[in-house]
């Protein structure tokens, strides 16, 4: 049997002009079931008592192992190129933000 290599696929990507802009996270709050997994993307801000979603994203467990994956790939790349990127400790912190 002759087997052909899978032909690459171009996928178009389009940016609305407010996806653009971005939103700044600094507090990730994860849950799943078997199904999926979601995550919420909020800021705690310093005198604000509530925190505010501003983004959730649902995803298969699949996809959810895909992006820790290629999220340890950039975290690579980006240390290589600008240097190790320091966590501090959570007494510094005061215990906001993403934690590991």
């Amino acid at each position: 049997m002759n087997e052909q290599p899978p032909i690459a696929q171009q996928i178009n990507i389009e940016l609305g002009e407010k996806e653009a802009e971005g939103i700044y996270s600094n507090l990730a709050i994860i849950t799943h079931s078997p199904a999926e997994f979601v995550i919420d993307f909020t800021r705690i801000l310093p005198g604000v008592p509530k925190a505010k979603v501003f983004a959730r994203i649902i995803m298969t467990p699949q996809h959810a192992k895909l992006l820790l994956k290629a999220l340890d790939d950039n975290i690579k790349k980006y240390e290589a190129t600008f240097g190790e990127i320091k966590i501090f400790g959570e007494t510094e912190q005061k215990s906001l933000g993403f934690k590991p």
